[in-house]
């Protein structure tokens, strides 16, 4: 069976994207109190986990809780214990279209982009992260350190040695599949990305 490493998801009952289906699905979190698979500070994934033990790794509005210089360390791990050829997906906020919009519509940073399963999105909410979860946890884990834009997530994925990266953009978030090794044809078809991006 192929696993996926579903990095900072916070719960197994958020549910993965359909394409996992089949996958057994290995929650890391640096919160134990969620009862994680793993805990962990995805800093440290390189040198707490084993190499090449998962198949895939998800990580969905992880990757802007990390300071800049700590972003490489955090991908690097996801080589780490990535199989070949296997891949990464990362979600993030998408700050290009935040400050597109904020341009457009005259935002003020308290004014609510869309709305969620957890309540209205603000702007400030985007950027610095949930302010209601951060209020309710007491926990700087879920304020946002670092932000990206399409282009600045595919030059930090190629940076850290990722060899093909694909790039979407929907609903304020960056979408990104980023293989180690040569991507699979199978992945390509179920995740429907396409030709093979410049």
């Amino acid at each position: 069976m192929k696993r996926v490493l579903n990095v900072g998801g916070n719960s197994k009952e958020i549910l993965l994207p359909n394409q996992y289906d089949g996958y057994e699905h290995v929650l890391l979190d640096i919160d134990a109190a969620q009862a994680p698979d793993v805990v962990c500070d995805a800093r440290e994934m390189a040198g707490r986990l084993a190499p090449g033990a998962y198949d895939a790794v998800y990580c969905s509005h992880n990757l802007e809780h990390y300071y800049r210089h700590e972003v490489p360390r955090v991908l690097a791990g996801f080589l780490h214990v990535l199989k070949e050829p296997g891949f990464a997906q990362v979600i993030v906020p998408d700050i290009g279209e935040v400050m597109r919009a904020c341009i457009a519509r005259g935002m003020a940073l308290e004014d609510a982009l869309y709305d969620s399963t957890s309540g209205p999105i603000t702007v400030h909410d985007v950027i610095y992260g949930f302010g209601s979860e951060i209020e309710r946890s007491g926990s700087d884990f879920f304020a946002h350190k670092t932000g990206f834009t399409s282009k600045s997530l595919k030059a930090a994925l190629l940076q850290a040695g990722f060899s093909v990266v694909y790039i979407e953009n929907w609903n304020f978030s960056v979408y990104a599949m980023a293989f180690k090794g040569v991507p699979d044809p199978a992945t390509i078809a179920l995740f429907e990305l396409g030709n093979v991006p410049d």
